[in-house]
C-alpha cells in the first residue's frame, strides 16, 4: 500500500495555506494566510472562492460539524469553526456566511476541535487556556490554564475526556470535576500535533524532536512546508496545506488482498487487478466510481466504491453483482460463508451474494463510526457488536432476523473487552463467541442462552489478538511471545484438564510488537507485524481433516487417522470431541491413547449403567455439568440416582435436602455421611444433620438392599424402554 500524490502546476492560494478539511469524501475546503476559504471538488476538479475573510482574520485551524451521530444527519451539520490569529474562533456555514465570532483566548487561538457528537466545542490557545463551548459558541467551562501555548486538542472517542499538549508533554484531562488528569511526557521536543482515533482508541502525536516511525511512500513534492492535513472521511484519500499556497492531495494505491490462490490489489482509484497464482491468469476490474473498502473472502470478493456495491464470484470475474448503496461511506465489510455485512454511517446492514438485504440490526446508543473487525463479528447465523456505551457488553444479533439472540439479553462481562470473535461452523446452538478483555485474558461462551447464566470460561493469558479458522472451529491466537492454536477449544466444557493437551504452540518472539492476525484459511495463518509486513504460517492440516470427520459422524476415520498421525494432541481432541457427542466407545479409545486410565474406568462404568437417562447424566457429570446431571435424573424419576450423585461428590447438604424433599432414602445419606466422617475422625456438627439422625440407627444391609433394589428397577425400567423402542421400529 501507498500513497499517490497530485499537485495542481499553479498554487490557488496567494499565501500559506493554514489548515485544510473534507466535507464529503469528494469535496473538500481550505484556509489560507491570503483570507481566502477555497472550495476543492474533486470530481469535477473544480476550485471556487467560497468567501474572503477580514483583513485581520489570519485563519490557524478548522473543523467541520460531524455530519452525522447514531447514523441520523444533524440539521446544522452544513458549518464549520475556524480559529484565527486575533484570539477569535468563528463558526461559518458552508456557503461562507460568518454566524459568529467570539472572543475566545488571550492571542491566537491554536485549535478547534467538536466533539463526535457535535454538541460542544473545544478550543486551545497562545494563553495556555483549555476551553469547552456549546455548539452555539457559549463559554462552558475552561478546562485548564497552562503556562505555555497549547498547540493541539483532541476529544477522546466517548467525549468525555480532553487530550491536549502543553511543551513535551500529553495530557488527558476529564470533564467531570474531582478526577484525577493523566499526564506524560511524550516527546524529546515541543509537541505541536496531536489527535485520538476513535476507532481503535490509539493516541497520534508529533513533535519538533522530529521523531517518526515507517512509512509506505516518501516523495518530495514542491510544497513548502506542510502545516495541516486531513484524511477524507472514508480514509482513502487526503489533503495538506502547503507553505507555498499549494494543496496536495494524495489517494491509497496498491492495497492488497490475498485468500487462497487468488491476490487482488487496487493499481488505480476505479482499477483492480486479479491474480491467480495457480495458472497465473491475471484479470482487471474496473470500476465507475472510487473504490472505498473491499473484502476477500469465502470465493467472494466485495467491493465498495463512493456509490455502490459490487460482489465478484472467484469462479467468475466478468459479470458481478452491483447494487446501490445507501449511503457512500462504507467503514467496514465482514464477510461469513452464506452473506457479508456493511458498516457505514447510517447502520449495520446484511447483505446475501446475491445482493438481498437481510437484516439491518440496531441497539440502543449505536455508533457505527467508531466499529471495526475487532469489536464486529459475524458468522453464518449470528452477529455480535461490542457496546461502545459499556465495553463490557457484547450484543448478539439473530443475522437473519436482525433481533437478539436467545432471551434478548446482552453477554456482560466483568471488565472492558477489547476484541470478539464467533466461530464459524457448526449448529447455531453450540455457537461459540472467543473474546480478549482489556487484561488481555481470552474467553469462551456459547452464544445462545434462554435464562441461565452464561458460563463464561478462560481459556488463555496475556492475549494480543484472535482469529477463528475459515472451515473447522480450530482458534488461534498471540500468547506473550507464543502463537498458540486451541485444535479443539470446546475442550474447555468437556475435559478441562485435556486442554493443555489439545494446543499446539510456536515461538512469536520474530513477530515483533503488537502484531495483528489477518486469516486463518484453511492450515494457513496470515499475520501482519506492526511495520505492515505479512508472516504466513502453516500448521497440521489434520486437525482439520479430524473436524470434518466428526462433524460426519465418522468415528472410525477418526480413530484411524489418529493412529496414522500417531500425535498426542490429535487424540487428545478426538477424547474431547467424542465425550462432546457422547459418544463414549471412541471417548474410551482415545482416552486409552493418551493414558488416562482413570478416565478410561469411568466410561467403562458409564457403558454398564442400566438406564440411558444414567448413562447420559454421568457423561454430564464427567464434563463436569453436576446440575445438569442432578436435573436430567429428576426430571426422568431417577431420585436415587440424584442423590447418590450427590453423595459422590460429598455435597452432603444437597443430598440430605432431596432425600428429605422426596421422602426417600435420608437414612441412605446420613449413612454414609456417618462413615465420610469416621474415615476422618470427626464428630457431626451439621444442625441439620443431627436433628435427622436423632434416634436412626444405621443398618448398612438394610440399606444395600435399597440400593440393590434401586438399580433392579431401573434395569427393568431400561428393559421395558427398550422394548417399546423396538416395538415401534418394527411398526414402522
Amino acid at each position: 500500500m501507498r500513497l499517490k500524490t497530485s499537485l495542481l502546476k499553479e498554487p490557488k492560494h496567494k499565501e500559506l495555506v493554514s489548515c485544510v478539511g473534507w466535507t464529503t469524501a469528494d469535496e473538500l475546503y481550505s484556509c489560507s494566510d491570503d483570507h481566502q476559504i477555497l472550495k476543492w471538488n474533486l470530481l469535477t476538479s473544480e476550485t471556487s472562492r467560497v468567501v474572503k475573510l477580514p483583513d485581520d482574520t489570519y485563519p490557524i485551524d478548522l473543523h467541520w460539524l460531524p455530519r452525522s451521530v447514531g447514523g441520523k444527519k444533524q440539521s446544522q451539520a452544513e458549518s464549520f469553526v475556524l480559529t484565527s490569529s486575533d484570539g477569535k474562533f468563528h463558526l461559518i456555514s458552508k456557503v461562507g456566511r460568518v454566524e459568529k465570532s467570539v472572543e475566545a483566548h488571550s492571542g491566537a487561538v491554536l485549535a478547534g476541535r467538536w466533539n463526535s457528537e457535535g454538541t460542544a466545542l473545544a478550543t486551545v490557545g497562545e494563553d495556555g487556556q483549555v476551553k469547552i463551548w456549546s455548539k452555539s459558541g457559549m463559554l462552558r467551562s475552561t478546562l485548564a490554564q497552562q503556562g505555555t501555548p497549547v498547540y493541539s486538542v483532541a476529544w477522546g472517542p466517548d467525549s468525555e475526556k480532553v487530550l491536549y499538549t502543553s511543551g513535551k508533554q500529553l495530557i488527558i484531562k476529564p470533564l467531570q470535576p474531582n478526577v484525577k488528569l493523566l499526564q506524560w511526557k511524550a516527546h524529546d521536543g515541543l509537541i505541536l500535533k496531536t489527535d485520538w482515533n476513535s476507532v481503535n482508541e490509539l493516541i497520534l502525536s508529533a513533535g519538533e524532536d522530529c521523531k517518526y516511525k515507517w512509512s509506505y511512500a516518501l516523495e518530495k513534492p514542491n510544497t513548502g512546508s506542510i502545516f495541516n492535513i486531513a484524511w477524507s472521511v472514508d480514509g482513502t484519500q487526503l489533503a495538506g496545506a502547503c507553505g507555498n499556497g499549494h494543496v496536495i492531495f494524495a489517494h491509497v494505491v496498491e492495497q492488497r488482498w490475498e485468500w487462497k490462490n487468488f491476490e487482488i490489489t487496487l493499481i488505480k482509484r476505479r482499477t483492480m487487478q486479479v491474480h491467480n497464482v495457480i495458472n497465473d491468469a491475471v484479470d482487471l476490474l474496473e470500476f465507475r466510481d472510487r473504490v472505498i473498502k473491499a473484502s476477500l473472502n469465502y470465493g467472494h470478493l466485495v467491493v465498495s466504491t463512493s456509490l455502490q456495491c459490487y460482489v465478484f464470484s472467484t469462479n467468475n470475474w466478468n459479470t458481478p453483482l452491483i447494487f446501490d448503496l445507501k449511503e457512500g461511506t462504507v467503514t467496514l465489510i465482514l464477510q461469513a460463508e452464506r452473506h457479508f455485512l456493511l458498516v457505514d454511517g447510517g447502520g449495520l446492514y446484511l447483505y446475501s451474494y446475491e445482493g438481498r438485504l437481510i437484516s439491518s440490526p440496531k441497539f440502543p446508543g449505536m455508533r457505527t463510526d467508531i466499529l471495526n473487525a475487532q469489536t464486529v463479528s459475524l458468522s453464518n447465523d449470528t452477529l455480535a457488536v461490542k457496546d461502545k456505551a459499556d465495553e463490557k457488553v457484547i450484543y448478539i444479533f439473530d443475522a437473519i432476523s436482525g433481533k437478539p439472540l436467545g432471551d434478548g439479553k446482552s453477554l456482560t462481562h466483568k471488565t472492558e473487552i477489547v476484541e470478539i470473535a464467533l466461530d464459524q461452523k457448526g449448529l447455531t446452538n453450540e455457537r461459540k463467541i472467543a473474546f480478549i478483555d482489556k487484561n488481555r485474558d481470552l474467553y469462551i461462551t456459547s452464544v445462545k442462552r434462554f435464562g441461565k447464566e452464561q458460563k463464561i470460561v478462560k481459556i488463555g493469558t496475556m492475549v494480543q489478538t484472535l482469529a477463528w479458522n475459515d472451515t473447522s472451529n480450530l482458534l488461534c491466537g498471540i500468547q506473550d511471545t507464543h502463537f498458540t492454536v486451541w485444535y479443539y477449544p470446546n475442550t474447555v466444557y468437556v475435559d478441562k484438564d485435556l486442554l493443555t493437551k489439545t494446543l499446539y504452540e510456536k515461538d512469536a518472539s520474530d513477530f515483533s510488537k503488537n502484531p495483528q492476525i489477518v486469516h486463518f484459511v484453511g492450515n494457513q495463518i496470515t499475520i501482519r507485524r506492526a511495520d505492515g509486513s505479512l508472516i504466513h504460517i502453516n500448521i497440521s492440516p489434520y486437525p482439520v481433516i479430524l473436524h470434518e470427520y466428526v462433524s460426519s459422524s465418522k468415528w472410525e476415520d477418526a480413530v484411524r487417522l489418529c493412529r496414522f498421525v500417531k500425535d498426542q494432541t490429535m487424540w487428545a481432541c478426538l477424547a474431547a470431541m467424542a465425550v462432546a457427542n457422547k459418544d463414549m466407545a471412541t471417548a474410551e479409545i482415545a482416552y486409552a491413547s493418551i493414558g488416562e486410565i482413570d478416565k478410561v474406568q469411568y466410561i467403562n462404568f458409564i457403558k454398564d449403567l442400566p438406564s440411558k437417562e444414567s448413562r447420559m447424566a454421568h457423561i454430564l457429570l464427567f464434563s463436569g455439568n453436576t446440575q445438569e446431571a442432578e436435573t436430567l435424573l429428576l426430571q426422568t424419576g431417577l431420585i436415587y440416582q440424584a442423590i447418590q450423585v450427590n453423595i459422590n461428590l460429598y455435597n452432603w447438604d444437597r443430598a440430605l435436602e432431596l432425600a428429605v424433599k422426596h421422602k426417600t432414602h435420608v437414612d441412605t445419606v446420613l449413612a454414609y455421611r456417618q462413615k465420610f466422617l469416621e474415615d476422618f475422625g470427626k464428630k457431626e456438627t451439621n444442625k441439620r444433620f443431627l436433628q435427622y439422625a436423632e434416634g436412626l440407627e444405621v443398618d448398612w444391609n438394610k440399606i444395600k438392599a435399597k440400593i440393590e433394589m434401586e438399580i433392579a428397577k431401573e434395569r427393568e425400567r431400561a428393559a421395558a424402554s427398550a422394548t417399546v423402542r423396538a416395538s415401534v421400529t418394527v411398526q414402522q
